[in-house]
């Protein structure tokens, strides 16, 4: 396996835009390839096989969307918690093809155990990493909190990013201030 970090990871963005735009079964070496711009044969150079290229494409996508504290300018925690899930929202409607890639390879992770079981880790990671972070920034709520409002932003960039006109007469930043106002207790 040739080890160009750099090169990699632009062959496994390749492979987001090649999922998002062509689905699983478009994903081959060939058309990754094509999308980087490099020699024909370089992605077989850097993954064992199809399934490889697959495990950290899937590894890769939420290392691109990734929200932490240095996207925050709000100090009160509420309005930070608001604040987090609006940039979330807007960064990944901002990386279309990663959020359609991710839920091709979900598909594609029912029908691959491997691919299942790597999907499976990253996923229960992001939510424990976002129930981490809301108790260490001092965020408002609780787990169940976090676990809700992270659901509520799956179904809500789900269809905003697959069918947006059903969402268009909606002020997405207003029904996230929502998601937030309603989810968390009473004061």
């Amino acid at each position: 396996m040739v080890t160009n970090p750099q090169r990699r990871t632009a062959l496994v963005d390749a492979a987001i835009e090649v999922l998002a735009r062509d689905g699983a079964r478009g994903l081959t070496f060939r058309a990754v390839d094509t999308e980087a711009g490099v020699p024909k044969g370089t992605a077989s150079n850097y993954f064992a096989n199809r399934d490889d290229l697959l495990q950290q494409a899937a590894e890769r996508i939420h290392h691109r969307v990734a929200v932490g504290p240095a996207d925050a300018t709000e100090t009160e925690p509420k309005a930070m918690l608001t604040q987090f899930m609006r940039v979330l929202l807007h960064r990944i409607a901002d990386d279309r093809a990663g959020w359609l890639a991710l839920l091709e390879l979900r598909l594609e992770a029912t029908r691959r155990p491997d691919l299942r079981t790597t999907l499976t880790t990253t996923l229960k990671e992001n939510l424990r990493l976002n129930v981490e972070g809301r108790r260490q920034g001092g965020l408002p709520g609780d787990d169940l909190t976090t676990v809700l409002l992270y659901y509520a932003m799956s179904g809500l960039i789900l269809e905003h990013l697959t069918l947006p006109d059903v969402l268009d007469d909606v002020d997405l930043d207003a029904l996230v201030a929502d998601f937030v106002a309603r989810a968390l207790p009473a004061e």
